[in-house]
């Protein structure tokens, strides 16, 4: 089978009423992927023969009547029921049933979404990323210099960053570790605040990746550089100031050197995490450094969201993207 040909085309997404643990509004991020489906199915019905499903919990119900050897799935599961843990066994079963899929493999997820064991396997690999510890109590020893910021280990989507993130004394760390533990249940990333100008690489690739034009956030909105950071305000919340205040710059204005640097460090963060399909790399810049924060594979694709908007400047409009990420699966 070729990307050019006809395919069937089993679409899947998690539905979510309600988020098991963290803040209220973290349902606004866990609900956006239908937004993502409706677009691809937008793109890919004129032609494919394409099924549009909504899953709430285990897909393997659903998925009978749709012959493995005839369907591919475009999986935009990012989680099971309202976990967002359960995002790698979503991708294992799809596996384990026999299906080929799009985006990276179980193993990769698990990886990425844990950001300690991400940043364990970058460091392994000599990819560079900021200094770090996992915190899971707010009594313990610190040994990461501050400024720091403050993450839950094991979330994506901005969730649990907001203005208070950012620490730069020894209490602010403490009560930012147990807010962590408190709302969102699991050990807290402590990381080095890297002062400087922030990368988002979209990429794309089996084996070795094509990296898509970068793009960069424009923080210059905000005079305290402890307030630059992509908050959970600036991705999901229209009624907050970091919504508008932080455009993207796609492709970015960055010198042929950096610019070098920064996709090598992209491709080497993507190989390492083992990514195929398609990926985002995120990263900041000290001194001409690139330093990888994070390893992001499906990427959120929603029509007015970075990865796509990358594929633009390179040239593939959004149904030209859909289908070459189809095409890497099938």
């Amino acid at each position: 089978m070729t990307g050019g040909s006809s395919m069937k085309v089993l679409i899947l997404y998690n539905y979510v009423e309600s988020v098991g643990k963290g803040e209220t509004k973290d349902l606004v991020s866990a609900q956006g992927v239908a937004v993502a489906a409706k677009a691809v199915e937008e793109a890919l019905r004129p032609h494919h023969e394409v099924v549009c499903l909504p899953v709430a919990f285990d897909p393997s119900g659903i998925l009978r009547g749709f012959d493995p050897g005839e369907w591919v799935v475009f999986n935009l599961l990012e989680g099971l029921g309202n976990r967002a843990d359960l995002e790698p066994e979503a991708a294992a079963i799809l596996g384990r049933l026999g299906y080929r899929y799009t985006g990276s493999r179980p193993e990769t997820m698990a990886i990425c979404l844990d950001k300690a064991e991400s940043k364990k396997l970058l460091v392994s690999r000599g990819v560079p990323t900021p200094a770090y510890q996992v915190c899971e109590a707010s009594n313990g020893e610190f040994s990461v210099p501050l400024p720091a910021i403050v993450k839950p280990v094991a979330e994506d989507a901005s969730l649990g960053i907001d203005e208070g993130a950012v620490v730069t004394s020894l209490d602010e760390l403490r009560a930012r570790v147990a807010y962590v533990w408190e709302t969102y249940r699991e050990p807290a990333l402590v990381e080095e605040f890297i002062d400087g100008r922030e990368f988002n690489i979209a990429l794309w690739g089996n084996g070795t990746p094509e990296c898509l034009p970068l793009a960069e956030i424009d923080y210059s909105a905000f005079p305290d550089p402890l307030r630059r950071i992509c908050s959970y305000a600036a991705k999901w919340e229209p009624e907050r100031d970091e919504y508008h205040l932080t455009p993207v710059t796609c492709p970015a204005d960055v010198g042929p050197p950096l610019a070098e640097r920064i996709r090598e460090a992209a491709i080497a963060a993507y190989e390492a995490g083992g990514c195929r399909g398609y990926a985002r790399v995120d990263m900041r810049e000290r001194g001409d450094q690139p330093y990888v924060l994070e390893i992001n594979p499906n990427p959120d694709i929603s029509p007015d969201s970075g990865f796509p908007r990358a594929a633009l400047a390179a040239g593939y409009d959004y149904p030209q993207m859909v289908e070459k990420i189809l095409a890497l699966a099938a």
